[in-house]
This record gives C-alpha cells, structure tokens and sequence, in this order.
C-alpha cells in the first residue's frame, strides 16, 4: 500500500522519531537543557557513589555522603521535569511517550527509590539503610542512564543509514 510521503511522515514513526518529532526536537530549548543536565547528573552520581561507598567501607563521611545523594536527588527531580517538558514539546506528552515508554517507566522507579532514601534520611533511619537505599537508588539509576543512552545510539545509527540512504537516492536521480 502506498501512502503519501505527507501522510507517512505523520502516521508512520521512522526511527526514534517521526519527522516532525525530530523538527519539534531539534528546535526545542529543552533538548539543550537536557543535553546539559544529563552529563551534570552523571558527573554527580560518580562524585556521590565515591562518597556512599568511602561512608561504608570506613565508616567516615556520613554528612558528605548524605549531602551528595540529596544533591544527585535534586538534580535528578530536575531533569525529570525538565525531560517532562521536553517530552510534553517533542511528543505531545508529558510522560509515556511511544519512543520513552519503558524508559519512563523505569525512571519511576529510579524517582521511588531516591525519594525513599530521602524519607530515610527525613525519618531518621539506621544509615545502613539510608546507604543501602541510596545504592539501590543508584543501581536502577544506572540501569535507566544506559537505557537512555543505549536508545539514543539506535536512533543516532538508524538516522545514519536513514542520510546515507537518502544521499544514495539523490546520487542515483
């Protein structure tokens, strides 16, 4: 069945985004501002993992290591809501869009998990908890960056061969 290139663009997904996806992405400020926060909030996690992990293994730095997972935990709020937005710009959603779904979803978890750590810390849990809430708070972290990051490379090759495909086709006019 053949569907007009107009009509196509719109009903049909190519890759990671349809066309008018990839304008509404590339033309959006959010996408910079996540561009930005995601390697801050990376850098973050590897500064406050170093400390999590200095507090268990010798018992010293407690304050240091609670301050960097409420530090990582601000930022990660902020580049939930700022990912919200961007994904409300791009696919007309705040969250749950086709391209994201499962890596929404994970990211509910990775939010579930440094808010508990935040009540643990609020409640006065033992700091054994605390730590151990903040390690599984960064495992699912690091499970969600990779899902992130490994969607982002599929749709940066498929985007690839998609130019390459159409420069062949130019060539061949």
């Amino acid at each position: 069945m053949q569907v007009s290139s107009d009509a196509a663009s719109k009903a049909v997904p190519i890759g990671l985004y349809t066309p008018e996806e990839r304008i509404r992405r590339d033309a959006s400020p959010w996408t910079l501002v996540q561009g930005i926060l995601a390697p801050l909030q990376f850098l973050v996690f590897l500064v406050s993992l170093g400390l999590v992990l200095r507090f268990l293994a010798t018992g010293e730095g407690y304050v240091a290591a609670t301050v960097s997972v409420v530090i990582k935990t601000i930022v990660l709020y902020i580049i939930m809501v700022t990912g919200s937005i961007w994904e409300k710009v791009v696919f007309g959603k705040y969250l749950f869009a086709r391209p994201f779904f499962w890596e929404d979803v994970f990211s509910m978890l990775v939010l579930a998990l440094h808010t508990g750590y935040l009540v643990a810390v609020a409640t006065g849990a033992d700091v054994t908890t605390q730590m151990t809430l903040a390690l599984a708070a960064y495992a699912s972290y690091v499970v969600n960056a990779t899902q992130f990051v490994l969607k982002l490379r599929a749709a940066r090759k498929q985007q690839e061969a998609m130019d390459a495909a159409a420069a062949l086709a130019g060539a061949a006019q």
